[in-house]
Formats: structure tokens, sequence, C-alpha cells
């Protein structure tokens, strides 16, 4: 039998403990990474966010962050750390992470994504988002952003994730 990370891993919702390690993913991750402060604020003090996180061996290996407001969801991160990735584990963080936000109400959910970064691109459309327009210069290097939406069953986008992998 052959075994992939799934089979020792644990997504759970992140807390304040959790800082330094998403941090540290943070850091491994980006080439601008949101800071500590940044993070503790939103994961302890943001009542409108929620975090999940992806650990094994109680050593964080990725997380994603996503704030609800009414019954929209934004995808503010989502980060595997470089020796984890290619295994899957995005998208167990990224199906927590939406069922959390359903949880509190969300039907339709957005991003922002580097144009250039097609392998996050592909993971989206998997869930079934679409890209609907563009943000000129959104990254600090002046990178443009890709704007991506979701919208559940009984909206008008469309798609569910079953919808996604018939696409």
């Amino acid at each position: 039998m052959t075994f992939t990370a799934k089979h020792w891993i644990k997504i759970r919702r992140a807390t304040g403990d959790d800082v330094d390690a998403i941090t540290e993913v943070e850091k491994r991750s980006f080439p601008k990474p949101w800071s500590r402060e940044d993070f503790e604020k939103d994961i302890c003090d943001n009542i409108l966010a929620t975090y999940v996180l992806a650990e094994t061996r109680k050593e964080v290996i990725g997380y994603a962050g996503i704030w609800v407001v009414i019954d929209e969801g934004h995808i503010t991160n989502v980060a595997v750390h470089p020796d984890w990735r290619d295994q899957g584990i995005a998208t167990m963080i990224i199906l927590s992470m939406l069922d959390a936000a359903r949880e509190k109400g969300a039907t339709r959910f957005t991003l922002e994504v580097r144009t250039s970064n097609a392998p996050a691109i592909a993971l989206y459309e998997k869930f079934g988002f679409r890209a609907v327009g563009i943000r000129k210069k959104y990254y600090e290097n002046g990178e443009d952003a890709a704007i991506m939406w979701k919208y559940d069953e009984n909206d008008k986008l469309l798609t569910s994730e079953k919808d996604a992998e018939t696409r």
C-alpha cells in the first residue's frame, strides 16, 4: 500500500498559539510575507477571520485564512510549506476553510491571485473559482492579480467542487 502525506496530516482551526508557526510558513512561501503582527491581529482579534491549518508531528505545514462578511468569503491567504507541496495538502486546507466559511453563512467566495501563479489558479479552478477580472498592479512588484469568484449552487456564477471536476 502506498501512503501519501494525507495519511498523517491533521487539519484544524488555527488559534493564537499557532501564529509563530503560520508566520514561518508564510515567510517560506511569499516574497513579501505578512508579518507576525498581521497574523496575530487577524487570528486573535478579527471576528470576521477564520484560519485553518495542516499539521503533522506537531509541525504546521500549511494554512489558509478567510474573512466572512455576511454571505461572502474573501480568501486572504493560502500557503503550504515548500517541502510539503504537491501532496494534496492545499486541497485539504481549502476544503476545510470553505466548510468553515459556509458554517458562518458564506455562499460565495473571492480571492486575488498573481496572474503568473498558474499552479494556484489551476487549484482554485478545481474548486469552481473563475477569473472574472484583473486588478492592475495589485502586487508590490507591479504584477497584476486575477480576481476569482466561486458561487455555491444556488447563486449565479457557479459551481460546486463536483462541477469543477467535470470541466
